[in-house]
């Protein structure tokens, strides 16, 4: 038995699986995040550890025997927070989160030192990690004298799980201090935000092995000694080894919180000034490219908010069959965006609105803007070398045929539906913690899931969608210029 343990913004999963890599149950354990300020997101990493309790506990209580035969753990999670420890491994701080755009400043500084993309191959973007540092040097110098570890979110559950400072090469890949060619820390870079190599973890592959659960632990959950617990993945590097996207010309979208275009790449290609994240994967050699928008399902939940609707009975209305667009558009920029505009202020706004837009209308915008900044990932991943011919769809704005066919139609290219079956992270951390625990070659273990339909772009609407994202795209600059 394996299982995955994912750490994401709302909550902890836990999966088991056997050495067929069936599915044999989960459990979570729910989070909130605090925003003490405008453009702050927080957490207290002591949450992550209750939370996982309780989704081990979850799993204890109805498979005992199964979670006692586990002899491997990998780990997967939210990416680019700052979780400060001092010598003792006490948390400093509150985590500063993934889309948190107070370091916006710092970040915008360390990218115009060349040093930054030229060796990371990246913008420095206000949601990494090394300008959150920076931050926490010029606003809480006291915080920052006594940090003598910066770990990831999951690198912290597993300082808990294994008592042991260790990272991996894809998150770490989002901190703005790797050399993603090299798959190293870069000293220069650390230096240049006054912190140095013994400052981070040490460094694996996500499919070694990356510490061992302590026996405290072990005991607890019912499991033997010596569990292996894996180098394991930021997220969306999780995702793909649950998908089987880890070889050249795979690709998927993922519409959680935040959407993801992600394409494997089996060479390293990074161009920074598309805004396209170019970071390593989860395998040894291997590297991805992905376009990030910061506001995916989350732009559908804000609607439903403030309509006072549920998500799903918003989506219903607008019907089965894709709608031309109407002419109201939606920029979803609710928190900034990052692929392609790398812009920390930029907020959203409907267009276009008339007496005649109601409810419905709203929210065929909200799905169309969220394909729309979708295209603009694709748009930068083609410039970045990347050709995306086919997407499979993950996430919970993927039970949405509609927006499926949206996205389909936009990006002009099939979205493929995977079986039945839960191919997220917390099963690519499964599948992570299976290689690391038995030496399996990875490609035999990271297969593709069955298609069970797919979504063809409806060729009819394909002229009036390219003139509808046409009019997005005609749109930023205008919006960002009322808001100098």
């Amino acid at each position: 038995m394996y299982l995955g343990l994912d750490l994401g913004t709302s909550g902890v999963k836990a999966m088991l699986i056997d050495g067929d890599q069936r599915v044999v149950g989960s459990a979570s354990g729910g989070l909130d995040v605090s925003r003490p300020h405008s453009g702050w997101s927080e957490q207290e990493p002591s949450h992550w550890i209750r939370a996982t309790e309780e989704a081990v506990a979850g799993l204890k209580q109805k498979f005992p025997a199964e979670l006692s035969a586990v002899k491997g753990i990998g780990l997967s999670g939210q990416m680019h927070g700052a979780t400060l420890v001092d010598a003792d491994d006490k948390v400093l701080r509150p985590c500063i989160l993934w889309n948190d755009t107070r370091s916006h400043a710092e970040a915008a500084k360390l990218d115009a030192d060349p040093r930054f993309r030229a060796i990371t191959g990246n913008i420095v973007f206000p949601g990494f990690t090394a300008p959150k540092l920076a931050w926490v040097k010029n606003n809480e110098p006291d915080i920052f004298a006594k940090v003598a570890k910066v770990l990831l979110p999951k690198d912290y559950l597993r300082l808990w799980l294994t008592g042991e400072h260790i990272s991996e090469m894809s998150d770490s890949a989002g901190t703005s201090w790797l050399d993603t060619g090299g798959r190293r820390w870069s000293a220069e870079l650390l230096a240049v935000t006054d912190l140095g190599e013994e400052h981070m973890p040490s460094l694996v592959e996500g499919t070694q092995e990356g510490g061992r659960l302590r026996g405290e632990l072990a005991s607890q959950w019912g499991m033997g000694q010596g569990v292996i617990v894996a180098g394991g993945a930021g997220d969306n590097a999780a995702s793909a080894c649950g998908m089987g996207t880890v070889a050249e010309g795979h690709a998927f979208v993922s519409l959680g919180t935040s959407g993801v275009l992600f394409a494997a790449n089996g060479s390293y290609l990074p161009k920074p000034e598309s805004a396209v994240h170019a970071f390593c994967h989860a395998l040894p050699n291997t590297w991805h490219q992905m376009g990030v928008i910061l506001s995916a399902t989350d732009a559908l939940n804000w609607h439903a908010m403030v309509t006072g609707q549920s998500a799903g009975d918003l989506v219903a209305e607008v019907g089965e069959v894709l709608n031309a667009p109407t002419g109201v558009t939606f920029l979803p920029y609710l928190s900034g965006e990052r692929t392609p505009h790398n812009d920390a202020k930029i907020r959203g706004a409907f267009v276009g609105l008339g007496h005649e837009s109601g409810r419905p209308v709203l929210t065929q915008a909200v799905l169309e803007g969220v394909a729309f900044a979708i295209r603009d990932s694709m748009e930068a991943l083609k410039s970045a070398g990347t050709r995306v011919e086919r997407v499979t769809a993950i996430g919970g704005g993927s039970r949405s045929r509609y927006w499926l066919s949206a996205i389909a139609t936009t990006l002009g290219v099939p979205v493929d539906i995977p079986a039945d079956g839960d191919f997220g992270a917390a099963f690519g951390a499964a599948r992570l913690g299976l290689v690391a625990a038995t030496g399996a070659d990875p490609l035999s273990v990271f297969t593709q899931p069955t298609t069970a339909a797919t979504v063809e772009p409806v060729t009819a609407l394909t002229q009036p969608y390219e003139e509808a994202y046409g009019r997005y795209r005609a749109l930023y600059p205008a919006i960002r210029a009322t808001m100098n």
